[in-house]
């Protein structure tokens, strides 16, 4: 079990977070209440944390590059990825808009999809003031398309388990998304579901990745389990 600092946060573990490293590539994964990049709270961010490791392990002189290739909502779960070489960066990002990142999700919500399996449009809007996304089934003003593919794999009493392949990658776009279609992430208040997690967590985990490695062509195919706790032992 890791342990939380004065902060409330948990710090970089590189022994039990560390999935992946070469010259190019660090992959992470990231714990409930970690930050991928620094935002207003002021709290050290995962790459602040990681390129801190960087420097001491490889004894650099100077600054250590590290650039953030995609993020995960301070509440969530998984695999992050960062690249070591702004070659690397440039790449990944590219392969991003390509959609050659296969990125899957596992999330626990309040009540059954309609159906077993779909694809999901819409169009989100973004409010700044309040950190929230909002979606609508239609193209509207400055509204970014946003898709992913669900499918349900267990059911319990009480809670469901979907598999998401995200498609683009839009702010808050699987929370927003499956809320729209009356599945609320357990945890997930900001989004409709009526009690917090304890830990602030919510229950939607960056379950896998795979692609190819940007310099040398290599399959990268990663997969982490999400974190023990009563909820997720219901489906693992």
């Amino acid at each position: 079990m890791s342990s939380i600092d004065d902060s409330g946060m948990i710090p970089f573990d590189p022994h039990q977070q560390i999935l992946y490293e070469d010259n190019h590539l660090i992959i992470i994964n990231k714990r409930p209440s970690q930050i991928v990049q620094g935002d207003k709270t002021g709290d050290e961010p995962l790459n602040e944390q990681i390129k801190s490791y960087l420097k001491k392990k490889y004894h650099k002189p100077g600054n250590v590059y590290l650039g953030v290739v995609h993020r995960l909502d301070r509440p969530v779960s998984g695999i992050v990825i960062f690249a070591k070489t702004s070659k690397a960066l440039s790449r990944l990002n590219k392969m991003l808009a390509a959609r050659e990142v296969q990125k899957i999700y596992w999330v626990v919500v309040n009540k059954r999809p309609p159906e077993p399996e779909g694809h999901l449009v819409h169009y989100l809007v973004k409010d700044q003031q309040k950190n929230k996304s909002f979606a609508t089934d239609k193209p509207k003003g400055a509204a970014k398309r946003a898709e992913l593919k669900f499918k349900l794999l267990q059911s319990a009493d009480r809670y469901h388990l979907l598999e998401v392949e995200l498609l683009t990658g839009r702010h808050h776009q699987i929370r927003v998304q499956l809320a729209k279609m009356g599945c609320l992430i357990r945890g997930d208040v900001k989004y409709g579901f009526p009690r917090p997690n304890p830990d602030a967590s919510i229950h939607l985990h960056a379950r896998k990745v795979q692609f190819k490695h940007p310099v040398n062509n290599d399959i990268i195919s990663l997969e982490v389990l999400p974190p023990a706790d009563v909820v997720w032992k219901l489906f693992i």
